[in-house]
């Protein structure tokens, strides 16, 4: 995978079956949580667990995340930009889209490829215009004013003085 000048460029990496996440960390000079995530990122690294759930690469899992962390960080690719180029770099020999034989067939009827589009740009369309409008109701609750907060009666009456008569005047 990794051509013979990047190789020597890359650290060496020890002649083991196996390595724990910790020694992968080390060996690239990233932390673990970047591998974790980079493992949600891309489909082709998938370390082995082991029994107790310990994260086990292997050299080419090692070669592996080297190369990615050489297109993010040397090249500047984006995470999406880097996952293209490794597909890229591991389907060499495949036809362009247009020439493959996998491809669905053109449609039969002309025009079907726009009645398509036109269906998912109308549920598009539907959909922003949903999120428009609640947009809008939730700018006309912020703009109107704030509420007054409710003032409660206490629930004791206060007496008035005390005086000497049975019945004040």
């Amino acid at each position: 995978m990794l051509s013979r000048k990047r190789a020597s460029e890359s650290p060496a990496i020890p002649d083991r079956l196996y390595f724990k996440i910790g020694d992968v960390a080390r060996i690239c000079g990233l932390e673990t949580y970047v591998l974790r995530f980079w493992e949600s990122q891309f489909p082709h690294l998938k370390p082995n667990k082991s029994g107790t759930g310990q994260r086990l690469y292997r050299r080419r899992d090692v070669e592996l995340v080297l190369e990615i962390k050489r297109l993010v960080h040397a090249e500047g690719y984006t995470l999406a930009g880097a996952r293209q180029a490794l597909d890229h770099q591991n389907q060499p020999n495949r036809r362009p889209a247009a020439q493959d034989s996998r491809q669905d067939p053109q449609p039969a009827v002309a025009g079907s490829e726009t009645a398509l589009s036109g269906r998912t740009l109308d549920a598009v369309a539907a959909s922003i215009g949903h999120a428009r409008a609640e947009l809008r109701e939730l700018a006309t609750l912020l703009a109107s004013p704030a509420p007054r907060p409710i003032r409660r009666r206490p629930r004791l009456a206060t007496l008035p003085q005390a005086s000497d008569l049975l019945f004040p005047s």
